[in-house]
């Protein structure tokens, strides 16, 4: 405790409060120490659980320390139906299920929603493979269309050119068109 007390006192005179706070860091007097669990046996629950490191147990209602070193308190000191730590409403027994179930549902739903997730990307990955696929296909199929619409009208230009007499000799492009 005291030397808390010492480095209460060097940071107040290294913050620069030496003169306005030094006199009541000196006379304050220390904090009282906490009060022993078993002060609150042969009270009430609410009095006992008011202290969060303390266990009430209604088989004699007794206040007693929580035994930190084991999770849950061994049967000898009381049973965990009749054990309650943190609220009196609800005994040790619900409260671990409960914190099991909560954890459950917790870990549940992270699973869920990790494959549902996994499936939704697997899935989207696949369908928009398979509409590119679709798409590249339907691209293809369309300059298809358009290189024979385009071969048969040159077709059909060449004919009207011949039948008119317009198609040029290959031979010679420049010639001069004469009158039969």
């Amino acid at each position: 405790m005291a030397a808390v007390w010492r480095w209460q006192l060097v940071l107040a005179l290294v913050w620069g409060s030496a003169g306005m706070g030094l006199a009541h860091l000196t006379t304050a007097a220390p904090p009282a120490p906490a009060q022993a669990c078993s002060e609150f046996s042969q009270r009430s629950c609410e009095e006992c659980l008011k202290n969060v490191s303390c266990l009430w147990c209604y088989t004699n209602n007794t206040c007693i320390d929580y035994p930190v070193r084991s999770i849950l308190p061994p049967s000898s000191l009381c049973s965990l139906s009749n054990a309650r730590w943190g609220v009196c409403w609800i005994n040790f027994e619900a409260l671990i299920v409960a914190i099991a179930v909560v954890a459950g549902l917790i870990l549940l739903s992270v699973a869920v929603c990790c494959c549902y997730c996994c499936y939704c990307r697997r899935r989207s990955r696949s369908s928009s493979d398979d509409e590119e696929e679709r798409l590249a296909r339907k691209r293809e199929e369309r300059r298809l269309q358009s290189l024979q619409r385009k071969h048969e009208r040159k077709q059909k230009h060449d004919e009207i050119c011949k039948k008119y007499g317009l198609l040029q000799d290959s031979d010679n492009p420049y010639s001069r068109f004469e009158n039969e």
